[in-house]
């Protein structure tokens, strides 16, 4: 197991357009390290409005749901950065709203994963690192989340863009297409993600198998479901009974935070219905 990418204790972020010189990375990541808890686990996204009253108290307005929402849990993904690189105001929005401690994990935008997949888009990589590193200590783990079509015989493009990226940050990649877990394919997948303390998603979802590797200093696990599971999209209340996955996936959370591996973890209101119930379902059996 590895560490944050060109983790030590005078190790400097790279220059990046945007951020404005170099950032010592232990001023991003040093509280963190120390942090008592390695258990992070919270939900893919804050803003939704069928919340309201069964997680949200009644009334409660949409400009306070982050408040809301990080006094009951430690860390969230934000999905709105793939559609778009957020303002400056916006990232202050989120790191003024919320406690110390408080993790934001968030998605790299389209434009690098599903338009140019990868390639050629330093100058996107640049602007999106620096408006997120204005998160400070509360900056979570970066998810490369690549399209279902992205293939492994685009292996080559991966290990270039992965070695250009500046240390000092948390990177995850979430693979959708099964050629990469081949036979011949996923010993080099890991291999490669080891060298870059790049975290292997681990995804529970119908396309893809449950996996266990570890192949960064933290785990990375995403709980999705089909849209078509709750088209009404009405995620006030658990519509999809999940108890054996869940067990499953207690005993092996479990078994990374034994050997000190630090996890993140996103629900997905299409995975139950309800993703604070998810979350809330996980930690109790964790408790246990």
């Amino acid at each position: 197991m590895t560490g944050v990418r060109g983790q030590g204790s005078d190790c400097l972020l790279p220059s990046v357009p945007g951020i404005g010189g170099h950032v010592n990375q232990l001023s991003l990541f040093g509280d963190n390290a120390s942090a008592p808890s390695s258990l992070h686990l919270g939900a893919q996204g804050f803003t939704y409005s069928s919340w309201v009253g069964p997680f949200y108290a009644p009334g409660t307005r949409s400009s306070a749901f982050l408040a809301h929402y990080a006094a009951q849990f430690d860390t969230v993904e934000l999905d709105t950065t793939f559609y778009a690189i957020p303002r400056a105001s916006t990232v202050a929005g989120w790191r003024e709203r919320t406690p110390a401690g408080f993790q934001f994990a968030a998605k790299f935008p389209k434009s690098i994963t599903h338009e140019k997949l990868l390639a050629d888009c330093a100058d996107e990589t640049a602007a999106f690192l620096a408006a997120m590193t204005q998160l400070d200590r509360k900056l979570g783990p970066l998810l490369l989340q690549m399209p279902p079509s992205w293939a492994a015989d685009q292996a080559d493009t991966l290990a270039a863009f992965l070695a250009a990226l500046p240390t000092g940050f948390r990177y995850a990649l979430e693979v959708r297409h099964r050629s990469w877990l081949a036979k011949e394919t996923f010993p080099r997948l890991l291999d490669l993600l080891r060298q870059q303390a790049v975290a292997l998603c681990l995804v529970q979802h119908a396309w893809m198998p449950r996996l266990d590797a570890v192949t960064a200093a933290f785990v990375y696990i995403r709980w999705l479901g089909r849209r078509s599971d709750i088209p009404d999209d009405d995620f006030s209340h658990v519509r999809i009974n999940r108890d054996a996955q869940l067990d499953l996936w207690a005993e092996q959370v479990a078994g990374y935070l034994r050997a000190g591996v630090t996890v993140y973890g996103y629900f997905n209101n299409h995975y139950q219905g309800h993703s604070p119930a998810s979350v809330r379902s996980l930690q109790m059996r964790l408790a246990e």
